[in-house]
Order: C-alpha cells, then sequence, then structure tokens
C-alpha cells in the first residue's frame, strides 16, 4: 500500500514547499483539493516541473462547472507542463454548492457522470468524440501536444457510483470513507465492476484525517471543528453513517505514534492501493504525524 499525502495549500508558492518537502522526504504522490482557493491543476502546471520525481493530484475537480472537452484539454496540458505526473481526480460535489453557489441543476448524477467519462476518457486517450449524452454532449477532438493519458480517479462513495467508476475509470479517491466501508463496499464493488467489464483493477485511494498527539480529547475537538461540513453534506453522511459514527472527528485517525501507525497498517487489510494522510493538528502534531507517515513508506 502506497502512503501519499493530502494537503490543504492556500498559495502556489507554499504548494511548491510543501511538494518539495513530501518528495524529499521519499513520498511518491500528493494530492491537493480543488475547493474555492486555488484552481489545482493550472498550480501543478505552474511548479511541477521544478518538483520532480513525485505525482501530483486533483482531490477533486468538479464536473459540473467544467465541460468534460474543457478539462480534457486543461488536464492534458498540465499533464505535458508536468512530465506525465499528473492523477487527475473529479467529482460531482455536492448540491448545495452546485445549486447554491454556481447556479446549476444538480440532477441524475449517476448520467452526468456517465456522459462526462464517455466523453472525457476518449479525449484524454487522444481519440475524437462524437457522444450525444441526455446530460452532456461532446463532438471534436483536443489538439493538445501528445502526451499519456492521465489516470482518471472518480470521487465515487455510493455503489451505483462505484460501478460506473469500475466500469469506465482508473480508480476512486475517497474521504470519510470508514475501514469496514471500504472493505465491504467499496474495494469489492469497484474491483468487481472492472472485472465484469474486461477492464483492469481499478486503483483506490482513501483520504483519511490523521493526527498523532497526547491530547486526543483536544485533537477530536479539533476534528469535529474542522471537519463538521463533512458531516453535513448528503454523500460523506451516508458513509459516516454505514460506519455508525457521530462525526468525522469519530472517523478521524487519532493516537499516539504507535497507535495511528497500527490504525493505518489495519486499513491496508481492507484492500486499497493507497493511503493518503490529511494531518491535522497543531504544529508539533503536524510534524509527529509526518513522522509516522514517512516511517510507514515501503
Amino acid at each position: 500500500m502506497e502512503i501519499a499525502i493530502f494537503g490543504f495549500e492556500s498559495s502556489i508558492p507554499e504548494f511548491e514547499t510543501n511538494l518539495r518537502t513530501a518528495s524529499e522526504q521519499g513520498f511518491k504522490s500528493y494530492w491537493t483539493p480543488q475547493i474555492f482557493g486555488m484552481d489545482a491543476l493550472t498550480a501543478m502546471a505552474a511548479i511541477g516541473d521544478r518538483v520532480p520525481d513525485i505525482r501530483m493530484g486533483t482531490a477533486v475537480v468538479p464536473t459540473f462547472p467544467r465541460h468534460p472537452m474543457m478539462l480534457a484539454q486543461q488536464a492534458l496540458t498540465t499533464q505535458s507542463a508536468i512530465s506525465g505526473r499528473l492523477n487527475l481526480g473529479i467529482g460531482l460535489a455536492h448540491k448545495p454548492v452546485v445549486e447554491g453557489m454556481w447556479g446549476l441543476k444538480f440532477e441524475k448524477p449517476v448520467g452526468h457522470l456517465r456522459d462526462y467519462l464517455n466523453i472525457l476518457m476518449p479525449l484524454l486517450h487522444s481519440q475524437k468524440v462524437s457522444y450525444s449524452g441526455d446530460n452532456v454532449t461532446g463532438r471534436g477532438e483536443i489538439t493538445t501536444p501528445k502526451t499519456e493519458a492521465p489516470p482518471v480517479f472518480v470521487a465515487a462513495l455510493g455503489p451505483q457510483m462505484l460501478r460506473l467508476t469500475g466500469q469506465m475509470a482508473d480508480g476512486t479517491i475517497t474521504w470519510m470513507t470508514g475501514q469496514t466501508t471500504l472493505a465491504e463496499l467499496t474495494v469489492p464493488t469497484i474491483c468487481d465492476a472492472a472485472e465484469e467489464a474486461g477492464r483492469k483493477k481499478p486503483q483506490v485511494v482513501a483520504g483519511f484525517p490523521v493526527c498523532v498527539t497526547n491530547n486526543k480529547d483536544a485533537a477530536r475537538e479539533r476534528a469535529a471543528r474542522e471537519f463538521s461540513i463533512y458531516g453535513q453534506l448528503p454523500s460523506y453522511r451516508a458513509m459516516l453513517d454505514r460506519e455508525g459514527l457521530g462525526g468525522p472527528e469519530d472517523l478521524a485517525i487519532i493516537g499516539s505514534a504507535s497507535e495511528v501507525a497500527e490504525r493505518i497498517k489495519a486499513i491496508e487489510k481492507t484492500g486499497i492501493d493507497s493511503f493518503t494522510g490529511s494531518e491535522f493538528g497543531n504544529s508539533d502534531e503536524k510534524l509527529a504525524t509526518r513522522e509516522v507517515l514517512i516511517s510507514l513508506l515501503n
């Protein structure tokens, strides 16, 4: 199982510093979010060539506001700029954001994603498309410089999305999804769907908040505060409910260095391919957490 870092940067210089540090520490993958701050693909294209030997992933680019032809163009440009080290994470986002902020309709999410992938995947592989779906239509080709297609990771949580991802994409990246759900739903569902479709085994990347601390109560309070929104958004709420958890603080990996290491090793048994740690806490706790993640590198 690969150990990767999930960063939260507020500026491109900070992103470059954090990416370089992770690379020098031996990490092979680094994921950065696409929320309301800097554009992840643009940031990667700006600094990626200055930090070699580490893959960069988006977690995740929302699909509703970006037509798949436009995303393919941007992703292939970024892939070329960073010498083929892009992991393209995409996702539906959430109804309050799609409708409340962007003024778009959050309708037929599974059908939307199916149409989206039917356009995006061929374009990433330098193929022309002529596809007219119920939700998204795309016709034409992308003439960016030829480069290897980046693997596409869909933020798939529920069974329908996991099956579709297994049939059409390269893997999934999860968040707020616990050990039992990974073992009993995520991994078998996506892998079975890929096998039935005659496709290679998809990659499963699982993201968790992590904090090495000697004050578990304070860390739980911080997790409840910093990650509170994830306990309210329906898709993440459903994952927490599957685990019988009250909130994100119950899913977060919190404890001593040895306790955190053992929790992460236990998660490997679910069959995931990559564990992505989102370090939280005070500065000392974040440093201690990074040391544990370094110790788990294969």
